[in-house]
């Protein structure tokens, strides 16, 4: 089958309603469908045709959409001001925090402990097992930001040190 021919088969399909075409000859085989194409036309069509019907005047404002969905981001996301020497401890995991290693113990950091690297400052319980979270620095505890039997999720918050 040479283009000419397949040029007059593709405008002959395209000006009938048939939605998918096959043919297959001893050396060529040919396939259109057409359904993906015409609901996206009738899609548009469709709203044409509303826009025609109701008489708003929309003004599109892209611009204005992205700036509202950054704006809304934005507000979601809460600023601190962190004084400069200090750092914050985030927890690794999702667990459970305990400050103590039992009810009756006293607990590994408070606020105002001074710690040490490698110290251990709590405990969460991940799945059954107890997991130590040691300082990575050396300083005084400002801020304990959870408390004990509390849920914490990976990345909260959970203590923050004022560095040496």
């Amino acid at each position: 089958m040479d283009f000419q021919n397949i040029k007059e088969l593709i405008n002959i399909i395209n000006s009938s309603d048939l939605a998918y075409f096959e043919l297959k000859s001893n050396d060529s085989y040919i396939k259109m469908d057409k359904s993906l194409t015409r609901s996206l036309n009738r899609n548009v069509e469709e709203e044409e045709t509303t826009k025609k019907e109701s008489n708003i005047h929309t003004k599109e404002e892209p611009i204005q959409e992205k700036n509202d969905f950054l704006e809304n981001k934005l507000s979601n996301i809460q600023e601190e001001v962190v004084e400069e020497d200090t750092v914050i401890i985030t927890s690794p995991m999702v667990g459970t925090f305990y400050s103590s290693p039992s009810p009756d113990s006293e607990s590994f950091a408070k606020e105002g402990d001074y710690v040490k690297k490698g110290k251990v400052i709590c405990i969460i319980e991940a799945m059954k097992l107890m997991n130590e979270i040691e300082s990575n620095y050396n300083g005084k505890i400002v801020k304990c930001f959870a408390k004990d039997g509390d849920m914490v999720e990976f990345g909260q918050k959970l203590f923050e040190i004022k560095e040496d």
